[in-house]
Protein backbone atom coordinates (compact mmCIF):
# COMPACT_ATOMS: atom_id res chain seq x y z
CA UNK A 1 0.00 0.00 0.00
CA UNK A 2 0.87 3.69 -0.33
CA UNK A 3 0.76 6.44 1.68
CA UNK A 4 -1.45 9.45 0.03
CA UNK A 5 -1.62 12.82 0.57
CA UNK A 6 -5.64 14.27 0.26
CA UNK A 7 -7.38 17.27 0.16
CA UNK A 8 -11.07 17.44 0.76
CA UNK A 9 -14.21 19.11 1.82
CA UNK A 10 -16.26 17.83 4.48
CA UNK A 11 -20.12 18.04 5.07
CA UNK A 12 -19.56 21.86 6.00
CA UNK A 13 -17.85 22.38 3.34
CA UNK A 14 -14.47 23.41 5.37
CA UNK A 15 -11.88 22.12 3.65
CA UNK A 16 -9.75 19.21 5.59
CA UNK A 17 -6.28 17.86 5.14
CA UNK A 18 -4.86 14.12 5.61
CA UNK A 19 -3.10 11.47 4.57
CA UNK A 20 -4.50 7.66 3.99
CA UNK A 21 -3.17 4.64 2.84
CA UNK A 22 -4.49 2.69 0.03
CA UNK A 23 -3.51 0.92 -3.17
CA UNK A 24 -4.29 3.40 -6.05
CA UNK A 25 -5.49 6.65 -6.04
CA UNK A 26 -8.86 5.48 -7.09
CA UNK A 27 -9.30 3.60 -3.85
CA UNK A 28 -8.25 6.34 -1.55
CA UNK A 29 -10.86 8.90 -3.03
CA UNK A 30 -13.19 5.74 -2.48
CA UNK A 31 -12.45 5.64 1.35
CA UNK A 32 -12.99 9.18 1.89
CA UNK A 33 -16.72 9.54 -0.16
CA UNK A 34 -17.09 6.44 2.10
CA UNK A 35 -16.37 8.94 5.19
CA UNK A 36 -18.45 11.88 3.54
CA UNK A 37 -15.61 13.95 2.27
CA UNK A 38 -15.71 15.14 -1.23
CA UNK A 39 -11.92 14.89 -2.57
CA UNK A 40 -10.20 18.02 -4.12
CA UNK A 41 -7.34 16.71 -4.55
CA UNK A 42 -4.93 13.27 -4.21
CA UNK A 43 -1.22 12.64 -4.48
CA UNK A 44 1.31 10.45 -3.05
CA UNK A 45 2.74 11.60 -0.22
CA UNK A 46 6.27 12.88 -0.22
CA UNK A 47 7.14 12.37 -3.59
CA UNK A 48 10.18 13.25 -4.44
CA UNK A 49 10.33 17.23 -5.94
CA UNK A 50 11.91 17.80 -9.61
CA UNK A 51 14.94 19.18 -9.53
CA UNK A 52 14.93 23.11 -10.19
CA UNK A 53 16.93 24.08 -13.40
CA UNK A 54 17.81 27.31 -11.32
CA UNK A 55 20.17 27.67 -8.75
CA UNK A 56 18.00 29.42 -7.00
CA UNK A 57 15.86 27.85 -4.50
CA UNK A 58 14.57 29.24 -1.02
CA UNK A 59 15.34 27.15 1.64
CA UNK A 60 12.75 26.99 3.84
CA UNK A 61 10.60 25.19 0.47
CA UNK A 62 13.43 22.37 0.70
CA UNK A 63 11.85 18.88 2.05
CA UNK A 64 12.42 17.98 5.33
CA UNK A 65 12.29 17.70 8.67
CA UNK A 66 13.44 19.95 11.98
CA UNK A 67 15.98 18.07 13.63
CA UNK A 68 13.24 18.40 17.22
CA UNK A 69 10.78 16.06 15.07
CA UNK A 70 13.27 13.48 13.91
CA UNK A 71 14.48 13.78 17.52
CA UNK A 72 10.71 12.98 18.96
CA UNK A 73 10.18 10.35 15.54
CA UNK A 74 13.44 8.26 16.72
CA UNK A 75 12.43 8.12 20.46
CA UNK A 76 8.90 6.91 19.50
CA UNK A 77 10.42 4.19 17.10
CA UNK A 78 13.49 3.40 19.63
CA UNK A 79 10.40 2.42 22.38
CA UNK A 80 7.82 0.79 19.89
CA UNK A 81 10.28 -1.24 19.04
CA UNK A 82 11.80 -2.45 21.71
CA UNK A 83 8.17 -3.32 22.96
CA UNK A 84 8.31 -5.95 20.63
CA UNK A 85 5.98 -4.81 18.24
CA UNK A 86 6.35 -5.71 14.61
CA UNK A 87 8.12 -3.53 12.91
CA UNK A 88 5.69 -2.69 10.17
CA UNK A 89 3.18 -2.00 13.46
CA UNK A 90 5.60 0.34 14.91
CA UNK A 91 5.73 2.62 12.09
CA UNK A 92 1.93 2.70 11.48
CA UNK A 93 1.56 3.79 15.42
CA UNK A 94 4.19 6.31 15.14
CA UNK A 95 2.99 7.81 11.87
CA UNK A 96 -0.85 7.85 14.13
CA UNK A 97 1.12 10.03 16.69
CA UNK A 98 2.16 12.48 14.70
CA UNK A 99 0.66 15.58 13.91
CA UNK A 100 3.04 16.60 11.04
CA UNK A 101 1.66 15.86 7.81
CA UNK A 102 5.19 15.58 6.32
CA UNK A 103 6.00 12.89 8.92
CA UNK A 104 2.89 10.66 8.60
CA UNK A 105 3.27 10.70 4.80
CA UNK A 106 6.86 9.73 5.28
CA UNK A 107 6.35 6.96 7.87
CA UNK A 108 3.56 5.41 5.91
CA UNK A 109 5.62 5.57 2.74
CA UNK A 110 8.56 3.66 4.81
CA UNK A 111 5.82 1.09 6.43
CA UNK A 112 4.83 0.36 2.50
CA UNK A 113 8.15 -0.45 1.43
CA UNK A 114 8.70 -2.44 4.88
CA UNK A 115 6.05 -4.21 4.25
CA UNK A 116 6.74 -5.23 0.84
CA UNK A 117 9.83 -7.24 2.00
CA UNK A 118 12.58 -4.24 2.09
CA UNK A 119 14.91 -3.45 4.88
CA UNK A 120 14.17 -0.50 7.06
CA UNK A 121 17.73 1.15 6.02
CA UNK A 122 16.36 0.42 2.58
CA UNK A 123 13.36 2.37 2.98
CA UNK A 124 14.52 5.29 4.66
CA UNK A 125 16.74 5.57 1.76
CA UNK A 126 14.60 6.81 -0.34
CA UNK A 127 14.26 10.06 1.95
CA UNK A 128 17.54 10.97 2.18
CA UNK A 129 16.52 14.54 3.07
CA UNK A 130 15.01 13.61 6.55
CA UNK A 131 17.37 10.30 7.11
CA UNK A 132 20.50 11.01 6.18
CA UNK A 133 23.15 8.46 5.44
CA UNK A 134 24.94 8.18 9.26
CA UNK A 135 21.10 7.39 10.52
CA UNK A 136 20.65 4.73 7.53
CA UNK A 137 24.00 3.45 8.52
CA UNK A 138 23.44 2.98 12.34
CA UNK A 139 19.40 1.44 11.52
CA UNK A 140 21.54 -1.18 8.87
CA UNK A 141 24.01 -1.89 11.50
CA UNK A 142 21.12 -2.90 13.59
CA UNK A 143 19.25 -4.81 11.66
CA UNK A 144 22.36 -7.25 10.47
CA UNK A 145 22.95 -7.76 13.97
CA UNK A 146 19.39 -7.89 14.92
CA UNK A 147 19.61 -5.43 17.43
CA UNK A 148 17.55 -2.59 16.01
CA UNK A 149 15.84 -1.94 18.65
CA UNK A 150 19.06 -1.01 21.04
CA UNK A 151 20.62 0.87 18.42
CA UNK A 152 17.39 2.85 17.27
CA UNK A 153 17.62 3.64 21.50
CA UNK A 154 21.44 4.91 20.69
CA UNK A 155 20.39 6.71 18.07
CA UNK A 156 17.58 8.68 19.71
CA UNK A 157 19.79 9.84 22.36
CA UNK A 158 22.32 10.94 19.80
CA UNK A 159 19.73 12.84 17.61
CA UNK A 160 18.35 14.58 20.91
CA UNK A 161 21.93 15.29 22.02
CA UNK A 162 22.24 17.08 18.57
CA UNK A 163 19.35 18.62 18.88
CA UNK A 164 20.32 19.99 22.67
CA UNK A 165 23.70 21.51 21.73
CA UNK A 166 22.42 23.04 18.79
CA UNK A 167 19.75 25.17 20.66
CA UNK A 168 22.68 26.03 22.90
CA UNK A 169 24.48 26.95 20.07
CA UNK A 170 21.75 29.30 18.81
CA UNK A 171 20.61 30.63 21.92
CA UNK A 172 24.13 31.52 22.61
CA UNK A 173 23.92 33.72 18.92
CA UNK A 174 20.18 35.27 19.66
CA UNK A 175 21.36 38.06 22.50
CA UNK A 176 24.31 39.62 20.34
CA UNK A 177 22.45 39.36 16.92
CA UNK A 178 19.47 41.27 18.88
CA UNK A 179 22.43 43.43 20.29
CA UNK A 180 23.99 44.29 17.05
CA UNK A 181 20.99 44.77 15.19
CA UNK A 182 19.40 47.46 17.43
CA UNK A 183 22.55 49.36 17.63
CA UNK A 184 22.95 49.50 14.11
CA UNK A 185 18.81 51.09 14.10
CA UNK A 186 19.48 53.23 17.13
CA UNK A 187 22.65 55.00 14.98
CA UNK A 188 20.66 54.80 11.57
CA UNK A 189 17.84 56.32 13.26
CA UNK A 190 20.11 59.13 14.64
CA UNK A 191 21.83 59.75 11.45
CA UNK A 192 18.51 59.89 9.16
CA UNK A 193 16.04 61.57 11.64
CA UNK A 194 17.62 62.91 14.63
CA UNK A 195 20.96 64.95 13.74
CA UNK A 196 19.63 66.71 10.58
CA UNK A 197 17.01 68.63 12.84
CA UNK A 198 19.84 69.03 15.29
CA UNK A 199 23.00 70.40 13.19
CA UNK A 200 20.11 71.73 10.03
CA UNK A 201 20.89 75.31 11.99
CA UNK A 202 24.35 75.18 11.35
CA UNK A 203 24.56 73.97 8.09
CA UNK A 204 23.69 77.35 6.06
CA UNK A 205 25.65 79.47 8.98
CA UNK A 206 28.65 81.52 7.39
CA UNK A 207 30.86 80.46 10.08
CA UNK A 208 33.28 77.77 9.54
CA UNK A 209 31.73 74.92 11.18
CA UNK A 210 34.19 72.58 13.30
CA UNK A 211 35.30 69.26 11.17
CA UNK A 212 33.33 67.09 13.64
CA UNK A 213 30.21 68.66 12.69
CA UNK A 214 31.16 68.78 9.14
CA UNK A 215 31.35 64.56 8.99
CA UNK A 216 28.47 64.39 10.97
CA UNK A 217 26.65 66.25 8.57
CA UNK A 218 28.00 64.51 5.40
CA UNK A 219 27.39 61.04 7.02
CA UNK A 220 23.82 62.00 7.82
CA UNK A 221 23.13 63.44 4.47
CA UNK A 222 23.92 60.34 2.94
CA UNK A 223 22.12 57.77 4.81
CA UNK A 224 19.30 59.63 4.61
CA UNK A 225 20.14 59.91 0.48
CA UNK A 226 21.75 56.39 -0.03
CA UNK A 227 20.64 54.09 2.71
CA UNK A 228 18.10 52.44 1.18
CA UNK A 229 20.27 52.12 -1.61
CA UNK A 230 23.02 50.72 0.89
CA UNK A 231 20.95 48.44 2.32
CA UNK A 232 19.38 46.84 -0.98
CA UNK A 233 23.45 46.61 -2.06
CA UNK A 234 23.94 44.69 1.11
CA UNK A 235 21.61 42.28 0.19
CA UNK A 236 22.33 41.55 -2.95
CA UNK A 237 25.84 41.20 -1.76
CA UNK A 238 25.12 38.69 0.28
CA UNK A 239 22.85 36.50 -2.04
CA UNK A 240 25.49 37.20 -4.75
CA UNK A 241 28.23 35.73 -1.99
CA UNK A 242 26.34 32.68 -1.10
CA UNK A 243 25.62 31.94 -4.49
CA UNK A 244 28.96 31.74 -5.37
CA UNK A 245 30.66 29.88 -2.18
CA UNK A 246 27.45 27.00 -3.64
CA UNK A 247 30.50 26.45 -6.34
CA UNK A 248 32.88 23.61 -4.24
CA UNK A 249 36.12 25.17 -5.20
CA UNK A 250 35.23 28.90 -3.97
CA UNK A 251 33.59 27.07 -0.87
CA UNK A 252 37.08 25.20 -0.10
CA UNK A 253 38.78 28.48 -0.26
CA UNK A 254 36.44 30.34 2.02
CA UNK A 255 37.28 27.35 4.09
CA UNK A 256 40.70 26.73 4.77
CA UNK A 257 40.42 31.38 5.30
CA UNK A 258 38.02 30.51 7.87
CA UNK A 259 40.72 28.18 9.19
CA UNK A 260 43.18 30.49 9.08
CA UNK A 261 41.20 33.30 10.89
CA UNK A 262 42.83 33.31 14.95
CA UNK A 263 39.82 32.91 17.22
CA UNK A 264 37.42 31.77 14.87
CA UNK A 265 39.53 28.86 13.51
CA UNK A 266 39.72 27.14 16.81
CA UNK A 267 35.49 27.75 17.04
CA UNK A 268 35.08 26.22 13.67
CA UNK A 269 37.52 22.84 14.55
CA UNK A 270 36.09 22.54 17.73
CA UNK A 271 32.94 22.29 16.36
CA UNK A 272 33.37 19.89 13.26
CA UNK A 273 35.74 18.02 15.33
CA UNK A 274 33.43 17.19 18.48
CA UNK A 275 30.59 16.31 15.81
CA UNK A 276 33.34 14.30 13.91
CA UNK A 277 34.15 12.53 16.97
CA UNK A 278 29.87 12.10 18.38
CA UNK A 279 29.67 10.56 14.99
CA UNK A 280 32.43 8.08 14.60
CA UNK A 281 31.67 6.81 18.63
CA UNK A 282 28.09 6.11 17.97
CA UNK A 283 28.59 4.21 14.54
CA UNK A 284 31.46 2.31 16.06
CA UNK A 285 29.50 1.27 19.40
CA UNK A 286 26.44 0.47 16.22
CA UNK A 287 28.21 -2.33 14.70
CA UNK A 288 29.80 -0.45 11.88
CA UNK A 289 33.13 -0.86 10.54
CA UNK A 290 35.96 1.00 11.47
CA UNK A 291 36.59 2.21 7.35
CA UNK A 292 33.33 3.20 6.89
CA UNK A 293 32.42 4.99 10.33
CA UNK A 294 35.25 7.11 9.06
CA UNK A 295 33.83 7.94 5.49
CA UNK A 296 30.57 8.74 6.89
CA UNK A 297 31.41 10.44 9.72
CA UNK A 298 33.15 12.74 7.58
CA UNK A 299 30.52 13.56 5.59
CA UNK A 300 28.91 15.48 8.37
CA UNK A 301 31.58 17.92 9.09
CA UNK A 302 30.62 21.45 7.48
CA UNK A 303 34.04 22.36 6.95
CA UNK A 304 35.22 20.83 3.17
CA UNK A 305 38.97 21.38 4.69
CA UNK A 306 38.37 19.08 7.31
CA UNK A 307 35.88 16.75 5.32
CA UNK A 308 39.36 16.45 3.20
CA UNK A 309 41.43 15.59 6.14
CA UNK A 310 39.51 12.55 7.21
CA UNK A 311 39.86 11.31 3.63
CA UNK A 312 43.37 11.31 3.84
CA UNK A 313 42.87 10.32 7.60
CA UNK A 314 40.36 6.75 6.11
CA UNK A 315 42.84 5.99 3.37
CA UNK A 316 45.76 5.83 6.47
CA UNK A 317 43.66 3.59 8.49
CA UNK A 318 43.51 1.22 5.56
CA UNK A 319 46.81 1.21 4.84
CA UNK A 320 47.47 0.24 8.06
CA UNK A 321 48.13 3.15 10.35
CA UNK A 322 46.60 3.68 13.72
CA UNK A 323 43.61 5.95 13.69
CA UNK A 324 45.31 8.75 16.26
CA UNK A 325 48.68 8.71 13.66
CA UNK A 326 46.23 9.09 11.07
CA UNK A 327 44.43 12.43 12.80
CA UNK A 328 47.37 13.61 14.35
CA UNK A 329 49.49 13.93 10.97
CA UNK A 330 46.27 16.28 9.94
CA UNK A 331 47.35 18.77 11.97
CA UNK A 332 44.01 20.52 12.41
CA UNK A 333 42.40 17.73 14.99
CA UNK A 334 42.73 18.48 18.65
CA UNK A 335 45.79 17.49 20.32
CA UNK A 336 43.67 16.21 23.33
CA UNK A 337 41.01 14.34 20.74
CA UNK A 338 44.31 12.76 18.99
CA UNK A 339 45.72 11.69 22.72
CA UNK A 340 42.28 10.26 23.86
CA UNK A 341 41.78 8.26 20.66
CA UNK A 342 45.62 6.90 21.30
CA UNK A 343 44.36 6.02 24.91
CA UNK A 344 41.31 4.25 23.71
CA UNK A 345 42.98 2.09 20.91
CA UNK A 346 45.33 1.30 23.37
CA UNK A 347 43.00 0.07 26.50
CA UNK A 348 40.09 -1.17 23.74
CA UNK A 349 37.58 1.15 24.58
CA UNK A 350 37.40 3.39 21.62
CA UNK A 351 34.18 4.08 21.48
CA UNK A 352 34.11 5.62 25.07
CA UNK A 353 37.40 7.35 24.74
CA UNK A 354 35.60 8.94 21.20
CA UNK A 355 32.49 10.35 23.24
CA UNK A 356 34.60 11.74 26.22
CA UNK A 357 36.93 13.32 23.32
CA UNK A 358 33.12 15.12 22.11
CA UNK A 359 31.58 15.89 25.38
CA UNK A 360 35.04 17.80 26.48
CA UNK A 361 35.24 19.16 23.19
CA UNK A 362 31.48 20.66 23.14
CA UNK A 363 31.91 21.82 26.91
CA UNK A 364 35.15 24.22 25.81
CA UNK A 365 33.19 25.41 22.82
CA UNK A 366 30.18 26.38 24.86
CA UNK A 367 32.83 28.26 27.64
CA UNK A 368 34.68 29.93 25.02
CA UNK A 369 31.60 31.04 23.10
CA UNK A 370 30.18 32.27 26.85
CA UNK A 371 33.30 33.90 27.16
CA UNK A 372 32.94 35.83 23.73
CA UNK A 373 29.63 36.53 24.65
CA UNK A 374 30.55 38.27 27.87
CA UNK A 375 33.27 40.58 26.14
CA UNK A 376 31.29 41.19 23.30
CA UNK A 377 28.33 42.96 25.36
CA UNK A 378 30.42 45.55 27.14
CA UNK A 379 32.22 46.40 23.64
CA UNK A 380 29.06 46.48 22.11
CA UNK A 381 28.39 48.94 24.97
CA UNK A 382 31.18 51.23 24.88
CA UNK A 383 30.77 51.64 21.06
CA UNK A 384 26.85 52.84 21.07
CA UNK A 385 28.40 55.32 23.94
CA UNK A 386 31.27 56.52 21.92
CA UNK A 387 28.90 56.96 18.66
CA UNK A 388 26.19 58.68 20.95
CA UNK A 389 28.95 60.54 22.40
CA UNK A 390 30.42 61.49 19.29
CA UNK A 391 27.19 62.68 17.69
CA UNK A 392 26.78 64.87 21.07
CA UNK A 393 29.94 66.73 20.87
CA UNK A 394 29.55 67.53 16.87
CA UNK A 395 26.64 69.24 17.84
CA UNK A 396 27.58 71.10 21.16
CA UNK A 397 31.27 72.38 19.15
CA UNK A 398 29.31 74.86 16.90
CA UNK A 399 27.26 75.96 20.60
CA UNK A 400 29.94 76.42 21.98
CA UNK A 401 31.70 78.65 19.70
CA UNK A 402 28.60 80.56 19.20
CA UNK A 403 28.70 81.23 23.10
CA UNK A 404 32.76 82.33 22.90
CA UNK A 405 31.80 84.79 20.12
CA UNK A 406 29.23 86.74 22.76
CA UNK A 407 30.97 86.86 25.32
Amino acid sequence: MTAYRYRALNPNGKLVRGVLEGDSERQVRSQLRVQSLRPVEVAVANRPEPASSSGWRIPLLRPGISAGDLALLTRQLATLVQSNLPLDEALQAAAQQSRSGRIKGTLLQVRSRVAEGHTLAYAMGEFPQVFNEMYRAMVKAGEHAGFLGPVLEQLADYTEQRQYTGQKLKMAMIYPFILVGVAIAVVVALMVFVVPELVGIFAHSRRELPMLTKGLIAASDFFRDYGLWLLVGLVALVLIARRLLRNPRRRKRWHRFLLRVPGLSRLVIALDTARFASTLSILMASGVPLLEALRIAGQVLTNLVLQQDTKLVAESVEEGSSLNRALQQSGHFPPMMVHMVASGEASGELETMLERSATNQERELEMTLGTMMSLFEPLMVVFMGGMVLTIVLAVLLPIFDLNTMVK
